[in-house]
């Protein structure tokens, strides 16, 4: 029978309404029969009860329940009822004992377009149960603290049948599987499909071999080895830096087109967006190789921070994601020039986080409420998480680290977790209180930390004053526990002393050094030791000799950052700039003794969106329009002032030989393209002409291309860029994404509307949807145009989305998160736009949730 039709559940969840199951679940059996239309699915699950006269509730949304029996008997219609949102069985009809209960549903997985439960990607069989999937393949209680074991059949056509756990019988058109491990429903993963496996072995630190498996589709099977071996990489520095070894017999990853993701931890059978598994010289620039080797990291980290260590709920999100960002993160850096590493990861925070944390979509990383959890899977529990797990290494040092999540392991290992038992392990191995410091979890913002100096008699000072500005819900704001690491600096460049971390824990706070016979220079926040924002006033000559002269790779980038905006700053209000940031550029790109990565790090201007937000900070109405005009002419000025040695560059970091992603010639093509990107403003595109036709890698093929679509010179180029990859979805995506952001701002709206007319913008497809999108949001002023044609064009195709695929639409979403920085008029078009997305007749809960914070 069809489930009752009612409205889906919408009520708010919160924190402290959470009750623990009154039902032990110990094992399950799952048995799918395989058809596109109607998949049959079999499920068996042994109940034990904690609770006398609970009634049995479990999730289950668009299922056709076909039967249900209790220990072989089946129910009466008069003993359970079922609704949109799932089944209930009356406690009058439980036994008090152990009782085994088996339903029967048929789900359509062809018409799953939303791509959450068991759906269709080109033919293949997949399934996405993060966060809530699970209930749309059968009914079970659908929630992270309800932990079994799942023992799994598959009956179906397809060549390859795959599941969670290790293989235990497989046939033509059958597959058994058996995890050992207990996990949540969210972990579960069914794969069958014609695919292909790029297969490996990898040896445990106790001598175990464990059979590892790329699997993709055919025609892909020559991009994988990268995936495979950064897999290898990642298995082996858990074993090194946390002693953690891989618990199974066999390690699979499977390549999916469709996925509204970018990879999934299910336990054993880790499920991939495609674009972060597939690479070739050919197809994948740089910074698809690194990213592809993060994220497999991350994936894979999650095996015992995230499966074996799960959370109690999903307000504990960001204990798997927090911590396990942080652990790829730090894998990055001991793999590739850490320091460069690091100032990509606080240019992504800033960029979304920060910007997250200053607008209607603010919420703490543990949030104590929600409608949909789908919502929730930001930067603030991704990125901000991680900074909350850095500042925790930095206040007990790298031994009090170890130690803590040794005992984290130890104590945890099996059980479903929250952010109060993640703290307390690091209480208990450190002696140390942690109460003032969980706020970093439970209170929205971003700290602005002030800063003033004084100096006399040997003694400097330096006097702070923390601040954290309303967010929704949290009107007040107590002083965080804030680590600031800081250098001092001899006026001759010389280290005064040891880095030291300062504890800052009240709202106003002082902290000397003494014996000093010069004023020094002070280096603040060094390696962004604490995610707040850092207002300071000092001169720009002595940024200037911070970029030249810290110690420390983060703030001397960070000094260049803070010249190049307040100049941009200035130039955005019709001001003239300051030299300094172009003398002290000059400087630094011809600092041979820096790494090109680096080097390129620091021509790389302040985004316009970054430039909007220091003029909103400053109580000033940021224009687009003007913003980009600033920008454009910077960069052109240090163009004209630098051509000599930028030109010297470019041809200096060309890389001969044959393509290689290792950190030090992809710095040097990272420096080579920087250096063009300047240029071109003068050279009318020739450098990128030449090299767009003499590239051999998609690294500065793309990039040329960027280049000459911002040069306007693009017709040809696009063309034949389209012509050569039509037949690669991953590299046509790439195609469209570069168009839109690199192009002129008057014309990204008409662009975008005419690439929606391509045949190739199948926009059902996630990744190709989110690149024109995100291509288009991206060019500031191209989106914010005053006459709203952006925001309108943005908000017809959410609406389009939403019925499709909710959660695409509801993330897409925030590209409308900065709307009231903005004028009155910019304002008045983004308001009606949204209130038209949220009048929308059957809009999801995703997107109605979306639209309802984004107005509030």
């Amino acid at each position: 029978m069809t489930a009752d039709v009612t409205a889906l559940d919408s009520v708010t969840k919160r924190l402290d309404e959470y009750r623990p199951y009154p039902f032990e679940l110990e094992t399950v059996r799952l048995d799918f029969r395989l058809d596109p239309k109607q998949t049959e699915v079999r499920a068996r699950m042994a109940f034990s009860p904690k609770l006398p006269a609970a009634t049995l509730h479990l999730d289950g949304e668009e299922l056709d329940l076909v039967s249900i029996s209790l220990d072989g008997r089946r129910l009466l219609r008069d003993e359970y009822k079922t609704s949109a949102t799932g089944l209930t069985i009356f406690a009058a009809s439980l036994p008090e004992q152990p009782f085994t209960l088996e339903t029967v549903v048929r789900i359509a997985p062809e018409t799953n377009t939303a791509l959450e439960g068991l759906y269709m990607s080109n033919g293949m069989y997949c399934t996405q149960c993060e966060a809530e999937g699970f209930r749309k393949i059968t009914y079970y209680p659908d929630r992270p603290d309800v932990m079994a074991k799942f023992h799994v059949t598959i009956t179906g056509d397809a060549p390859v049948l795959l599941s969670n756990g290790d293989l235990v019988a497989q046939e033509n058109g059958y597959a058994e599987w058996i995890d050992p491990w207990p996990k949540p429903a969210y972990l579960f993963a069914l794969v069958a499909g014609d695919l292909i496996a790029h297969s490996g072995t990898f040896t445990t630190m106790s001598g175990r071999e464990v059979a590892l498996n790329i699997w993709v589709r055919k025609g892909d099977e020559d991009r994988c080895e990268f995936a495979l071996e950064a897999l290898k990489r990642s298995m082996q520095w858990d074993e090194e830096v946390y002693g953690r070894e891989y618990d199974l017999d066999i390690f699979n990853i499977v390549a999916v087109d469709d996925f509204n993701m970018g990879a999934m931890e299910n336990k054993g059978l880790n499920i991939f967006n495609s674009k972060w598994v597939l690479a070739s010289p050919e197809t994948a620039t740089d910074a698809d190789y690194e990213r592809i080797e993060g994220i497999i990291a991350h994936e894979y980290f999650h095996n015992w921070t995230g499966n074996r260590i799960t959370c109690r709920d999903w307000f504990q999100l960001c204990l798997k994601e927090g911590l396990t960002v942080y652990r790829d993160q730090c894998f990055t850096r001991d793999t590739r020039l850490g320091p460069v590493k690091r100032i990509d990861d606080v240019i992504m925070l800033r960029a979304r986080q920060f910007r997250e944390d200053r607008g209607p979509l603010a919420h703490p990383p543990r949030p104590d409420h929600y409608k949909e959890i789908n919502n929730f899977y930001t930067a603030t529990v991704y990125e901000k998480g991680a900074e909350i797990v850095g500042m925790l290494r930095t206040l007990v040092g790298e031994t009090g680290y170890r130690q803590a999540l040794d005992l984290y392991f130890e104590r945890h290992d099996g059980q479903a977790c929250t952010i109060e038992d993640w703290l307390k392990v690091f209480e208990d191995s450190s002696g140390r209180d942690l109460s003032q410091f969980k706020r970093w979890y439970t209170d929205a913002g971003t700290p602005v930390l002030r800063v003033s100096e004084h100096y006399k008699d040997g003694v400097f000072t330096l006097r702070f004053e923390q601040e954290t500005k309303p967010t929704p819900g949290q009107p007040q704001k107590r002083p965080r526990h804030i680590p600031i690491t800081v250098g001092l600096l001899c006026p001759d460049g010389d280290e005064r002393a040891p880095s030291r971390v300062l504890e800052m824990t009240e709202a106003k706070q002082e902290f000397t050094f003494e014996d000093l016979p010069q004023r020094p220079v002070a280096s603040i926040l060094r390696g962004f030791s604490a995610p707040v924002s850092l207002e300071r006033n000092i001169a720009p000559g002595e940024l200037a000799f911070l970029l030249a002269e810290d110690t420390d790779p983060f703030n001397r980038w960070e000094a260049g950052r803070q010249l190049a905006q307040e100049a941009l700053v200035a130039m955005a209000q019709g001001k003239a700039a300051q030299p300094d940031y172009a003398v002290a550029l000059g400087k630094l790109i011809t600092d041979e003794s820096a790494e090109p990565a680096f080097r390129a790090l620091c021509l790389r201007l302040p985004s316009e969106d970054g430039i909007a937000q220091s003029l909103h900070d400053r109580g000033l109405t940021p224009d687009p329009d003007a913003i980009h005009a600033a920008r454009e002419a910077l960069a052109t000025d240090l163009a004209r002032n630098h051509e000599a040695a930028l030109a010297e560059i470019y041809d200096a970091m060309a890389v001969p030989g044959p393509y290689s992603p290792d950190p030090g010639p992809a710095g040097q093509r990272a420096l080579r393209l920087a250096a063009a990107g300047l240029l071109n403003r003068i050279d009318g595109g020739q450098r990128a002409q030449a090299l767009f036709e003499s590239a051999t890698n998609m690294t500065e093929s793309l990039g040329a291309l960027s280049l000459l679509v911002q040069a306007g010179a693009d017709e040809d180029a696009l063309a034949a860029f389209r012509e050569r990859w039509k037949g690669d979805r991953l590299v046509m995506d790439k195609w469209f994404m570069t168009q839109l952001a690199a192009c002129p701002p008057e014309i990204a709206v008409e662009r975008a509307e005419e690439l929606t007319e391509d045949p190739l913008f199948t926009w059902k497809t996630p990744n190709r949807f989110r690149a024109l999108m995100a291509g288009l949001s991206g060019n500031h002023a191209g989106f914010h145009g005053k006459d709203g044609a952006g925001y309108r064009f943005y908000a017809d195709w959410l609406i389009r989305l939403d019925p499709v695929n909710p959660q695409v639409a509801a993330r897409m979403s925030t590209a409308f998160e900065t709307w009231k920085r903005y004028d009155a008029e910019r304002q008045a078009i983004v308001r009606n736009a949204l209130e038209r997305i949220s009048a929308t007749q059957g809009l999801s809960r995703d997107l109605s949730e979306m639209t309802a914070r984004l107005l509030a």
